[in-house]
């Protein structure tokens, strides 16, 4: 069964930076596409960023153009988050997925202005 742990959330303020980290177990992690996701607080779960398991990509959703770099390692089963200039808008419950997996518990970023 795949596995993924989110991990590097965290409460700071307006312009921060945070990077967030996945680690996966469970299956080859190379084949697989990877992605992050957010769920504020009485709203839905979105899309952040998604690597193709090809290769393809990253790609961003529009909220994360510019600010947030996708990234993944192969070797350590890992991918990352590296978000910069944080806004409050994005408060949220941060999660990776990969197809077939389970939803972690996912990692809380907090920014304050």
């Amino acid at each position: 069964q795949v596995q993924l742990a989110e991990s590097g959330g965290g409460l700071l303020q307006r312009g921060g930076s945070l990077r967030l980290s996945c680690v996966a177990s469970g299956r080859t992690f190379s084949s697989y596409g990877m992605g992050w996701f957010r769920q504020a607080l009485g709203k839905e779960r979105v899309f952040v960023a998604g690597i193709v398991g090809s290769g393809g990509g990253p790609y961003y959703a529009d909220s994360a153009k510019g600010r947030f770099t996708m990234s993944r390692d192969n070797a350590k089963n890992a991918v990352y988050l590296q978000m910069n200039s944080l806004k409050p808008e994005d408060t949220a419950v941060y999660y990776c997925h990969s197809p077939g997996a389970d939803w972690g518990q996912g990692t809380q970023v907090t920014v304050s202005s």
